[in-house]
């Protein structure tokens, strides 16, 4: 009898053949034969249980890797253009992997929302982790239109509002429910598409005139599914709530908590405190408390309100309206830190020493009362000694006492050294009627870096509590970056005269101190951007990483439940650790973990396009009325069809298509994100400044068409190559050959 391989042997072969991955082909691999198949059959179900292989149907394989033939449903194309995919089913604890799909010439068309059944290879060294190719086919696109609709003698047209989407769809004249010409529609394909001509579509909702201000935020949302309205069941059950009492909770009305908030704030879910610590072993230290609105004593596990704050995943934030997780009876209401209104929170008392160090942290249930609703400007104001009315008698006994412990925090952040980015956040001000009425680049306050750092620190405390007591919950994730990612903003940086070293475990600290050589010079602005682009996005999992921007081990989000159901998993396992109450963690919470991680990434994602879709509309339409005009701005993305340009002005990103870049051929360096031109050998990339011209801004798409008039202060020449078209295949041979000289030539000269 052949001697069993051991698990090593066994997760080794199924790596390497996951194409013949069942029981009977692992069996014949390792010439196991009789009574030892139950003894493999046994290992097989260990590795099971251990998390090493995911078993489906009557095949074994690696959960972190996907099936060499899988189902996936297209997500779109990136900014490259690139068409890319998603698995439907992912098992991995990592991130979702994501698929760039390789269309062959008798490929149909695909496009978002198709679901495929596809061919997987998996890949290394790039963006993407596999490459996919087409079997074909399952469903068509379910997802739906959002366009302008035309009115015509057979019916209609819609024209999609999509930046990147050229094609209009035909509609019967018995399937336009009613809509006018010109109105912004809600569409879904009708019939099966065909192989000539324009597909159909039948119009199932009317949006109204797609030219008001409201409807930027109202396209956005449509756009990408964001549910916007709560059903009837979730409304009643809101409405039947009542305010907490005291019972079972710690009294904490007498504590003089504060709220800082921005001036236009409804809802208040944070408030904060701080006195020197009386502990005499601690002489020199603080004591902090952050309080946080009680939510979870509203939103039971299983109710309408859950499941509605689920699906949503977060809260929605336009420069017009609020898209809230909670209805309006809870989170500007019963869950918000009124000032002088009892309410409930959940509090954690924390020590810090005189160096910012965290000592010790205590959670509370408790019921507050706010003793002032302030916002950023005003409490700033005051410590710069222009205190006014509202400010005025809390100076000595609530303010100064919150810097000083900020004070030593950032005394303890300097030491940890987060990433530490200089990026401006923008802010779009709308007049009453809804129209842009400037672009602004947001001051960044002590006030504002203070409350940054209490939360912070009370999230850090929220992860400890629970990892210490051994209560499942969601940590916030940040990875590092990849190596892949790392080598390219090193090659920035080395090109920009600046350097980050290598063959070292790598931290934020050597993150912030290529940020500091660039700080004060020319590329400081392509070095944070590169800096950003290099991160890993932040997700949910309830597996214990770490958050590498932060330089933080243990992090889970505590302080916004009213809009981040992350933080509302939290509350109840604190609620379930500590012995709170019944509405703690339920045993379905904790089973299904790993799908709401997910889940609710996803939805954070979803929010984050939207606002930033609409972001690009409103600025879109503030620059509709200068088209024409020239504006200074920074090359921001590399493309292989064009280049994008951030402008310094407002902070737009707009598009110089590559027929407008200049009278030649350009090559796409997809690694070097680089375009060269094929007779000059002009290098076109990242960082650059240059000279435009707006020469469209389509506020329904939110896209900016721009011409190239200068690059770091050289006229180009009008661009001539859609005249010219694309050289001959022995020009273009002889084109690259030049650029490869020439790229050598540049990137010497730049160095």
């Amino acid at each position: 009898m052949a001697e069993l391989p051991t698990k090593k042997d066994i997760l080794d072969w199924i790596a390497a053949h996951p194409e013949a991955s069942s029981k009977r082909d692992i069996a014949k691999a390792f010439h196991i034969k009789g009574a030892a198949r139950i003894d493999l059959k046994r290992m097989l179900r260990e590795l099971e249980d251990e998390g090493h292989l995911a078993k489906k149907k009557r095949s074994y394989r690696d959960p972190e890797k996907l099936p060499p033939v899988g189902v996936l449903t297209v997500v779109g194309p990136d900014v490259d253009g690139d068409l890319m995919a998603r698995p439907m089913e992912w098992h991995g604890e990592g991130p979702e992997p994501k698929v760039l799909m390789i269309l062959r010439s008798a490929d149909g068309a695909l496009g978002a929302g198709d679901r495929i059944l596809a061919k997987l290879r998996e890949v290394k060294g790039e963006e993407h982790h596999y490459e996919g190719r087409l079997i074909r086919k399952i469903v068509t696109n379910p997802k739906r239109i959002l366009g302008i609709y035309r009115k015509s003698a057979e019916g209609g047209r819609i024209l999609p509002i999509d930046k990147g989407a050229d094609r209009e769809w035909t509609v019967a004249k018995d399937a336009t429910a009613g809509a006018k010409d010109g109105e912004l529609v809600e569409a879904e394909q009708a019939g099966p598409k065909g192989r000539m001509g324009l597909p159909k579509a039948r119009v199932v909702e009317r949006l109204g005139d797609p030219s008001k201000p409201k409807a930027v935020s109202l396209i956005a949302i449509h756009q990408h599914g964001i549910p916007d309205a709560f059903d009837d069941a979730t409304i009643a059950e809101a409405d039947t709530m009542k305010p907490a009492g005291l019972k079972g909770r710690e009294d904490l009305r007498d504590v003089p908590l504060i709220t800082i908030d921005p001036a236009d704030a409804r809802d208040h879910d944070d408030a904060c405190y701080a006195h020197p610590d009386d502990d005499p072993k601690n002489e020199g230290g603080h004591v902090i408390w952050v309080a946080i609105a009680d939510v979870a004593h509203y939103v039971r596990p299983g109710s309408a309100l859950d499941r509605e704050a689920r699906e949503r995943g977060n809260s929605t934030y336009f420069p017009d309206r609020v898209v809230p997780m909670l209805p309006d009876r809870l989170s500007g209401d019963l869950c918000s830190l009124h000032e002088g209104v009892p309410r409930a929170c959940i509090a954690v008392k924390m020590r810090v020493d005189a160096h910012g160090e965290l000592v010790g942290w205590e959670f509370v249930r408790g019921l507050m009362r706010s003793a002032a609703s302030l916002n950023y400007e005003e409490v700033q104001q005051g410590m710069d000694g222009a205190p006014n009315d509202k400010v005025g008698p809390l100076m000595e006994e609530v303010i100064k006492p919150l810097y000083a412990a900020y004070h030593a925090l950032v005394d303890a952040r300097n030491r940890r050294q987060p990433l530490d980015l200089d990026l401006p956040e923008r802010q779009i001000v709308l007049a009453e009627d809804g129209t842009v009425q400037s672009v602004q680049f947001k001051d960044r306050l002590d006030a504002h870096r203070l409350i940054e750092e209490f939360m912070v620190l009370a999230n850090v405390c929220a992860g400890k509590e629970l990892v210490k007591k051994r209560q499942p919950l969601l940590f916030r994730v940040h990875e590092e970056p990849s190596p892949e990612k790392l080598d390219a903003l090193r090659e920035t940086a080395q090109a920009s005269g600046l350097s980050l070293a290598k063959g070292q475990v790598l931290k934020t600290e050597h993150l912030n101190r290529l940020l500091a050589q660039a700080a004060g010079t020319d590329q400081a602005e392509l070095i944070n951007l590169s800096t950003l682009r290099s991160m890993t996005q932040a997700y949910y999992s309830p597996e214990h990483i770490g958050h590498f921007g932060l330089a933080l081990g243990t992090y889970a989000h505590f302080t916004s439940p009213i809009r981040r159901y992350s933080d509302l998993i939290v509350h109840r396992a604190l609620i379930t650790a500590n012995g709170w109450g019944d509405d703690g963690l339920t045993e379905p919470d904790i089973e299904a973990l790993e799908q709401t991680a997910v889940h609710i990434s996803e939805t954070e994602r979803r929010s984050m396009t939207a606002e930033r879709d609409t972001t690009d509309r409103y600025l879109a339409s503030y620059l509709s009325e200068r088209v024409g005009n020239e504006f200074g701005g920074r090359i921001s993305g590399i493309a292989r069809f064009g280049a994008f340009v951030r402008l310094d002005e407002t902070g737009a990103d707009g598009l110089i298509p590559i027929r407008s870049l200049g009278q030649e051929y350009f090559h796409f360096d997809r690694e070097a994100q680089e375009l060269m031109g094929a007779d000059t050998g002009r290098v076109i990339g990242i960082g650059q400044r240059v000279l435009v011209r707006l020469a469209e801004a389509v506020p329904v798409t939110g896209g900016l068409l721009l011409d190239l008039l200068e690059i770091e202060g050289a006229a180009v020449k009008p661009g001539a190559s859609a005249k010219r078209g694309r050289p001959t295949r022995r020009k273009e041979g002889r084109a690259k050959a030049k650029t490869s000289k020439s790229r050598k030539v540049a990137r010497r000269r730049r160095n």
